[in-house]
């Protein structure tokens, strides 16, 4: 439930989904905080282990590619995931820890290709979350659309981003007609 609809969720929502009684979900977890950080400490723990990835990945710029792409479908895929690490509202003990263990590692993947001379020297670790919460919101827009079209955007945000480049990179995926468009108003 959190994937689809996010943290707005509540205990009521997940009981009546999992066909159980609220008080079943209470004696678990006292509160929804605690449920938010049960669920979200290993789907956590995955985005710090594709950061650790990049980090090791024998070349910087495709370490960096590596941790985009790889959080940005895990993002696209888990709305609740995005809004944990993103947004921060809920979950903040644990969330909290594991976002300090998350930023020094996505520093260093930033400073390693900057060295490496792939990457802009101008972009800072807090540029990524920012850059994140963009994709989300695409994805957001355009989910019941075109769910893949996230894909498009990190594309162009990637080759702006590439300290130079000979040529544009191909972009994976086409951009909405204006009837898709019109769909994705709210």
């Amino acid at each position: 439930m959190f994937a689809q609809r996010g943290l707005e969720v509540t205990l009521d929502d997940i009981a009546h989904h999992a066909g159980v009684g609220v008080g079943t979900v209470y004696r678990r977890f006292a509160n929804r905080e605690e449920l938010v950080e049960a669920i979200f400490d290993t789907e956590i723990q995955r985005v710090i282990e594709v950061a650790e990835e990049a980090l090791a990945h024998e070349d910087p710029w495709a370490g960096l590619v590596h941790f985009f792409t790889t959080a940005g479908q895990d993002f696209a895929e888990d709305r609740g995931l995005r809004e944990v690490l993103l947004v921060g509202t809920h979950g903040k003990n644990r969330v909290a820890a594991a976002r300090d263990r998350l930023s020094p590692v996505v520093g260093a993947v930033i400073e390693r290709a900057q060295r490496h001379g792939s990457l802009r020297d101008d972009i800072e670790a807090s540029d990524v979350p920012l850059i994140q919460i963009m994709l989300g919101a695409a994805t957001q827009f355009t989910r019941a659309v075109s769910p893949g079209l996230w894909q498009r955007y990190l594309t162009l945000i990637l080759d702006g981003l590439r300290a130079s480049r000979e040529a544009p990179t191909p972009l994976p995926h086409r951009a909405l007609s204006q009837a898709e468009f019109d769909r994705t108003a709210p």
